[in-house]
């Protein structure tokens, strides 16, 4: 029934969305849908977001096998290599105009690390090798540049010398290495060592799992630390949910992508230990919560949340088909969320927030910068893979 469903959701809401915004006449995807879902063919275009959309309509076909999505993926890719790498130093801006010029020429880690995660899946799903050899470039300079001797630093000038990362630096704080970024360096490598197979991809990867093992995760508190300064010491305190289960599933993804035994046990009972975790603070029959800031619980429901919940719990599930607490609250979440968080209009998306009273957040667009067929993209295509049901 679940994974109708979310089918149903994948073919008939989401994936019509995003192909009403491609951009016929400057190419990509128009960068902005308000929440009045009116279509701001002027905003800006968030390379992150172009990014999520090559690499969501290519697993839109790895999954479906719908030939009609591949002419979406390559228009996405057909843009990213055309106007949103840099030619002169190498990987990909931050953002361009509507029109397809440089606008904001930040280098992030962040912002290159999904660059890699569409190419190799573009790869993938077409066989194309320019879009492989565009990503093992892009590994490359974040290898060079973005790594140091302690983990991956953040915001970089238009050729690679640092700057402030006020991008990725959120709750008042500037940080120099975020859990967020090493995360999603994690996820691109691992989607490129699956379709590649290259034993210095598959270096980093065991390097940032040494790294998230001893200095990111928290075995007091069995949580992630989020904010870092230069030599990976805490900054906040702050448990982020959404992000813990998030990186539960990507990581008992990457070591099944690896193949190491032992590496996965011993991984293993720290992605265990997350999804314990935020079951037991995080959890409600109407949804997941957001996170606790300093002591202080947010209780906003957000789109992202509530699909890495999904998967989260349904990972946690597979992996012991006795505790069942984990499916329910799966199919909890995502009964809440196609009851509250998918927009009921016609020719929308997911609201982006619920507040703690369950009433959407209007201020805040339906399509921009970070609101991407990305995070609800991928838990259909997860649960549907995983094909487990109830």
């Amino acid at each position: 029934m679940m994974i109708r469903e979310i089918r149903r959701q994948l073919e008939e809401g989401i994936i019509p969305f995003w192909k009403n915004l491609k951009d016929d006449e400057n190419g990509g995807f128009y960068g902005e849908v308000d929440y009045n879902l009116n279509i701001d063919k002027g905003a800006y275009k968030g390379v992150i977001l172009n990014s999520r959309i090559l690499w969501f309509f290519s697993n839109s076909f790895l999954t479906l096998r719908n030939e009609d999505d591949l002419r979406y993926a390559d228009h996405a890719f057909d843009f990213l290599v055309n106007v949103c790498v840099d030619k002169e130093y190498g990987g990909v801006y931050w953002s361009v105009t509507n029109d397809g010029a440089p606008l904001d020429t930040t280098k992030h880690t962040y912002c290159q690390a999904f660059a890699v995660y569409a190419l190799s899946s573009y790869y993938d799903a077409t066989g194309n090798e320019q879009a492989l050899k565009l990503a093992y470039d892009i590994y490359d300079i974040m290898e060079q540049k973005c790594r140091d001797e302690i983990g991956y630093l953040e915001a970089f000038k238009r050729d690679f010398t640092p700057e402030s990362n006020e991008k990725l630096s959120l709750n008042g704080v500037i940080a120099h290495r975020t859990m967020n970024t090493l995360l999603h360096v994690f996820e691109a490598y691992t989607e490129l060592y699956r379709v590649d197979r290259n034993n210095e991809v598959r270096e980093s990867i065991e390097y940032i799992l040494d790294i998230m093992c001893n200095k990111v995760y928290n075995d007091e508190k069995k949580r992630l630390e989020v904010f870092f300064d230069y030599n990976m010491n805490s900054i906040i305190d702050l448990h982020s949910y959404g992000h813990d289960i998030e990186t539960a599933w990507l990581v008992d993804r990457g070591l099944m992508v690896l193949g190491d035994q032992e590496l996965s046990v011993r991984v293993g009972r720290i992605t265990a230990a997350l999804e314990e975790k935020i079951y037991d603070v995080a959890y409600t029959n109407q949804g997941l919560l957001y996170e606790n800031d300093r002591g202080e619980i947010d209780k906003t429901r957000v789109w992202w949340v509530q699909n890495e919940a999904v998967i989260g719990f349904v990972n946690a599930y597979q992996k012991d088909k006795s505790n069942t607490k984990y499916f329910n609250a799966a199919k909890s979440i995502w009964d809440f969320s196609k009851e509250k968080m998918i927009d009921k209009r016609a020719n929308s998306e997911w609201i982006y927030e619920l507040d703690e009273n369950l009433m959407p957040n209007t201020s805040r667009e339906i399509a921009g910068p970070w609101k991407c067929p990305y995070h609800n993209g991928r838990m259909c295509f997860e649960i549907i893979r995983r094909n487990v049901d109830a």
